[in-house]
């Protein structure tokens, strides 16, 4: 963005009322898999479910992120629940454009663990990092349109639908289409 590291910005855990947001261990590698090892969860991530093993070098990489400076570069947190051990979900932030200050916002988390606001809380709080400390001039997240929870998780941080791409992605034999949405710093509901 501006050439600087704002990691060495970034105080973890960030919490929030009911959550931490903290980077990924070894230890937590059950948890990652109870939710990215399911197909409902995998579906609308465009690839196939991750296995254990996978989720084990996902977890090897993001577990110590390398700098934010350059296309591609991205920070994953573990969702825990402050009142609960385990890893419920993820965020990430991922620096889609360093030169514009667009970072691209996404999450994912356990259906157990969906319909109780978890989401939205964890990624208002990841929106917040990444106006407040990263930088980003422009968030937005890209989703598949038969996502209706993360489309109206956008409609409630106050992000607005600027894209409808039709059939742009292949998973498998599946065309997907997706909605890309984007807030600046002074649309979202903090």
């Amino acid at each position: 963005m501006d050439g600087t590291d704002h990691l060495d910005r970034i105080t973890l855990p960030v919490t929030t009322q009911r959550l931490s947001l903290r980077l990924f261990t070894a230890d937590d590698l059950d948890d990652m898999h109870a939710y990215q090892g399911l197909e409902s969860v995998a579906r609308y991530l465009y690839r196939p479910p991750r296995t254990r093993d996978r989720c084990a070098e996902v977890i090897e990489k993001i577990s110590a992120p390398t700098g934010w400076s350059k296309d591609g570069d991205e920070l994953v947190l573990a969702v825990t629940r402050a009142d609960a051990p385990g890893v419920i979900g993820e965020v990430v932030v991922k620096l889609a454009g360093a030169h514009a200050q667009q970072v691209e916002i996404g999450w994912a988390l356990h259906p157990e663990h969906e319909g109780r606001g978890y989401a939205t809380e964890a990624a208002r709080a990841v929106a917040s990092l990444a106006f407040d400390t990263l930088g980003a001039h422009r968030i937005f997240a890209r989703l598949d349109v038969e996502n209706t929870g993360s489309a109206k998780l956008c409609e409630r941080l106050g992000m607005r639908r600027e894209a409808h791409l039709v059939e742009n992605d292949l998973d498998g034999e599946r065309w997907g289409s997706e909605y890309v949405y984007a807030a600046l710093v002074h649309d979202l509901e903090r």
